[in-house]
């Protein structure tokens, strides 16, 4: 029924989160909200688009004028996310760009006029977190001070990721622990800023 009515985008966000059962997960949006709201940044990128729930709870907190861009890889999530950020009313300030991140990341710079990012958000193929991470370093898209939150990293797990960021002297890194979406299984957040 979401999908009837235009509405603002915070209604929209509640009336996913309740249509979606997604309450099991607000404590990880609180996370991410308050993390985007301690970046404030100027340019997000997301990495796993899915239905758009997470991208319009930080839409949401984003600063007027913020550029918001998410990669998905399954054509049937963009076109739902599409859907929900058009009926949301923040169709505007999101771009959606389909395809692997493998693919997009290279092209950032080019195609989508991006200098460096402020924030990235990774909620995609935990196996990818890891190369993802030193594929936008390789490509000059972190700049000093930039966060990177990465999502689910105990349940389903990215470990090759936390090994990379905490072993590394370019990030400082920071974990919030959650449960899994749905479950009671142990999971958590970790935020790592990249310092140059």
């Amino acid at each position: 029924y979401l999908l009837l009515w235009k509405i603002n985008a915070t209604d929209c966000l509640a009336k996913l989160t309740l249509c979606c059962n997604c309450t099991p997960h607000l404590y990880a949006g609180v996370i991410l909200d308050k993390v985007m709201k301690e970046a404030n940044p100027l340019s997000v990128l997301e990495l796993g688009t899915y239905c758009g729930y997470s991208a319009l709870r930080m839409i949401c907190v984003l600063k007027p004028g913020a550029r918001f861009l998410t990669i998905e890889f399954n054509p049937a999530n963009a076109s739902i996310a599409k859907q929900i950020f058009r009926f949301a009313g923040v169709e505007d300030k999101v771009a959606i760009l389909e395809g692997s991140s493998g693919d997009i990341i290279p092209q950032l710079k080019k195609k989508q006029e991006v200098d460096t990012l402020d924030f990235v958000f990774l909620d995609h193929w935990k196996d990818r977190y890891q190369p993802d991470t030193q594929l936008l370093e390789e490509c000059g898209l972190l700049r000093k001070g930039t966060v990177l939150l990465a999502d689910n990293v105990i349940t389903p797990g990215a470990p090759e990721f936390l090994q990379y960021v905490r072993n590394n002297p370019r990030y400082e890194c920071a974990f919030y622990a959650s449960n899994l979406e749905y479950t009671k299984f142990k999971d958590g957040m970790e935020k790592a800023i990249f310092k140059g």
